[in-house]
């Protein structure tokens, strides 16, 4: 029986070695076109972290999402879960990888420019970078908002009246954004230190 009493509270050092983000479930919304150092690298450096990362796409289950290298195909990724299923309230960040073609297809797919717009409601992160902003334009989540984005498409930014800045991460309350793949490892870092700041941002936004 004593043995038993001994056991109910978990020692610290244990609790302290915890991965950070154990728990935790972020979103990958993308299609065709990705830029893939732009999903790889966050997803491996989030699983890291102990985050469970789910890749969700307008296309469906057991298709597959063509990466790119810059102007070179790349990998194919699976999709882990198609966008018609995807509710926000079942995750606590949300990753939106870049390169040219991608952002511009998921444009064209209102489910997902709704599930970026209720994600954005709940109040949980946002991480975009190169072109991938341009979707926020298409939830109504730019304006006057401090963006980056690939510089060539800053323009649209400005016209969605958002304030543009050419640095490699840019924080305006849960959106995060980033230029380039060389803005990678600052990007990653901003989006683990806003999923750590309240563990229990996830059960706190609207429902969906």
């Amino acid at each position: 029986m004593e043995l038993d009493q001994v056991q109910v509270h978990e020692p610290e050092h244990i609790k302290a070695n915890r991965p950070a983000l154990e728990g935790k479930r972020v979103a990958v919304l993308m299609t065709d076109g990705v830029e893939q150092v732009e999903y790889t690298q966050p997803r491996s450096f989030l699983e890291q972290h102990g985050a469970q990362v789910i890749l969700i796409s307008p296309k469906g289950v057991g298709q597959s999402v063509q990466g790119m290298n810059h102007d070179e195909k790349g990998d194919t990724f699976p999709v882990e879960m198609g966008i018609v299923d995807a509710k926000p309230g079942d995750f606590d960040a949300l990753l939106l990888p870049g390169g040219e073609q991608n952002p511009l297809e998921l444009r064209k797919s209102p489910e997902s420019i709704a599930f970026i717009r209720d994600f954005y409601a709940e109040d949980k992160p946002i991480a975009a970078i190169c072109h991938a902003p341009w979707v926020l334009i298409d939830a109504g989540i730019a304006e006057s908002k401090h963006l980056t984005s690939w510089p060539e498409i800053q323009d649209d930014m400005k016209q969605a009246g958002a304030e543009w800045v050419d640095q490699e991460v840019v924080i305006d309350e849960k959106l995060i954004t980033s230029r380039k793949p060389d803005d990678i490892p600052a990007f990653n870092d901003a989006l683990l230190k806003a999923m750590m700041i309240s563990p229990d941002m996830a059960d706190m936004g609207a429902s969906s």
